[in-house]
């Protein structure tokens, strides 16, 4: 028997193993991968603790997974009628009671902790750098910038205007991509003109409905340059699996020049309307 739960903790370890490795392999673009085994490379601090905790909650779990199966083994072989045909008679014992009161309460209080920790992290910061507005409409997302006045709406690519030799991705593209800057504390809220939507990308960590007449908010800090991708992740209409989200972080300096070029694409755009009316 104490071969079999060595084996059996064996396995478990190197399925853990497998899961950190494939956490830290995945190159960028972040996308689901076949086979993936894990979480997607983690791309902004809160993405980094989150991974962290849910490493800590994978152990927790294997280790009471264990501890039940050595006692189910052990009252399996031990005390089965052959090989114990004479039961104890005994029905209390005051100090078993009190360990198996305390020690769950003991390993709720260890991931608490840190749960809480994470969420009151995840919510919203007080050192905001600029902020962003997403809308969701059945089915695309919206983006503001309030801070530089620069908004458009982006459209999910359809399956045949994917050009996978550009290493595009089918389901995943839009035509209008959100262009965030690296190391910059960025506010994100959230909002919905119909129906409620969820603006996910988990590599972000970031997972938030939008609701019509509410808003939400949340915060990110991306310390990774590189193509993020994402999907709404609430059952809105006919369209759901249509409405994906595209994010690149660059630089701050590239980010300028994006800033630039759309606020010269919009100015166009007033000229051109006010010259048709």
């Amino acid at each position: 028997m104490t071969r079999f739960v060595w084996a059996a903790a064996a396995a478990v370890s190197s399925v853990l193993l497998s899961f950190q490795a494939s956490a830290q392999e995945m190159p960028t673009p972040s996308f689901p991968h076949p086979w993936q085994l894990g979480l997607q490379t983690p791309a902004t601090t809160g993405a980094e603790m989150l991974v962290s905790f849910h490493t800590l909650l994978m152990w927790v779990i294997t280790a009471i997974s264990l501890f039940v199966l050595v006692l189910l083994l052990v009252c399996i072989f031990k005390f089965n009628e052959k090989a114990n045909p004479i039961p104890a008679k005994w029905s209390h014992n005051t100090l078993l009671e009190i360990v198996w009161t305390a020690i769950p309460v003991l390993i709720l209080v260890v991931i608490a902790v840190p749960s809480y920790r994470l969420l009151y992290y995840l919510d919203q910061t007080t050192e905001a750098e600029m902020t962003i507005k997403v809308t969701g409409n059945q089915w695309y997302w919206s983006y503001e910038y309030p801070d530089s006045e620069v908004s458009f709406d982006a459209l999910a690519l359809l399956p045949e205007e994917i050009d996978v030799t550009k290493g595009q991705y089918r389901l995943l593209e839009t035509d209008e991509h959100v262009v965030l800057p690296v190391d910059t504390n960025i506010r994100l809220l959230f909002t919905a003109t119909d129906v409620i939507h969820a603006w996910t990308i988990p590599a972000f960590a970031v997972k938030l409905d939008a609701m019509p007449g509410r808003t939400n908010e949340t915060w990110v800090n991306v310390k990774v340059p590189g193509r993020y991708y994402g999907q709404c992740s609430e059952l809105c209409g006919p369209d759901h699996s249509n409405m994906p989200i595209v994010v690149d972080a660059v630089s701050k300096e590239e980010y300028q020049k994006w800033i630039e070029s759309k606020k010269q694409a919009n100015a166009a755009k007033s000229t051109v309307k006010l010259a048709a009316q």
